[in-house]
């Protein structure tokens, strides 16, 4: 990852900076405008632009924002920050993804514990400059982790029952048991690391225990769970446990990998299920976006 000197990112806030915020995410709510204005103008920002969305509205205040500023700056959870992210080219608009929502994983990647305030008023007394890497699943970006197969479903029946929806969480329960049982993936690991295995995960270097920072790859992980409690409870902690010790667990870096289901892969980016095909590429990144964040200190 790249730095870039402190007084080029302190000449960019001075230019068009649009902050757009969720507020249908978890941290998000009718008081965060407000909030977010009252740090903007303790900065001496007072010339940021604040929009605050509804989750359907999103989208469009992203392209717009993304249109129109310089700086985005997002407040929402993994989804929001992914598909902000996604919107930012290297070269073009710079991102401050504020922490939201449930997970956060970018966002304390970046900003480490702290609350959503304190890193962007962090950011803003003293900003530099911050290059990411991530990983391409076909033609979609993501930047924290990706989870192929059997897991997948098991997170969309939790997600349906903490929406308070039993039946369509006992539906998607089953559907996730039958597949665990009869849908594994065959694996390409770039040619280092072939084989079958219920689930693949690929995690980028921002949110990795295991890559440096720095390093020019992606983490692969084929995984075979014995339990569906397993592959559940895999589903929301790839990312942070220390699973990579489990003797079902094949590691490798790589490049380039492909999966391949016996249907329809289910996919997972960034805590956001999506709908690909039967088989999926995943390729490395070098630079994905440039991020705002603060310097160290002296």
């Amino acid at each position: 990852m790249g730095v870039e000197p402190e007084s080029a990112a302190s000449a960019v806030l001075q230019r068009r900076i649009v902050a757009v915020l969720n507020i249908g995410s978890g941290s998000c709510d009718a008081e965060s405008a407000p909030q977010a204005k009252a740090v903007f103008d303790q900065a001496g920002i007072a010339h940021a632009e604040i929009v605050a969305v509804e989750p359907k509205d999103l989208e469009k205040a992203l392209d717009d924002a993304v249109a129109n500023s310089d700086v985005l700056v997002v407040l929402g959870g993994d989804g929001t920050i992914s598909a902000a992210a996604a919107r930012c080219a290297p070269g073009g608009t710079l991102l401050i993804p504020l922490p939201g929502g449930t997970m956060n994983m970018l966002p304390k990647a970046l900003y480490g514990e702290r609350s959503w305030r304190d890193a962007l008023a962090e950011t803003l007394s003293r900003p530099k400059i911050h290059d990411l890497s991530g990983g391409k699943a076909d033609d979609r970006p993501f930047f924290c982790v990706a989870i192929l197969g059997a897991p997948s479903l098991w997170a969309q029946a939790r997600e349906a029952g903490r929406k308070g929806d039993l039946v369509e969480a006992v539906k998607r329960s089953i559907t996730a048991a039958r597949r665990s049982l009869s849908g594994s993936l065959d694996y390409d690991f770039g040619g280092e690391l072939t084989g079958s295995a219920e689930a693949v995960i690929v995690i980028c270097p921002a949110i990795s225990t295991s890559l440096g920072e720095d390093e020019r790859a992606l983490e692969a992980a084929a995984v075979d769970p014995e339990t569906a409690a397993g592959l559940f409870g895999l589903a929301f902690h790839a990312a942070f446990d220390d699973w990579r010790n489990s003797a079902a667990v094949s590691l490798a870096k790589v490049k380039n990998l492909r999966v391949t289901g016996h249907g329809e892969v289910p996919v997972i980016l960034d805590g956001e299920t999506v709908q690909m095909g039967r088989t999926v590429c995943i390729s490395f990144l070098p630079l994905a976006f440039r991020a705002l964040v603060p310097a160290e200190r002296r």
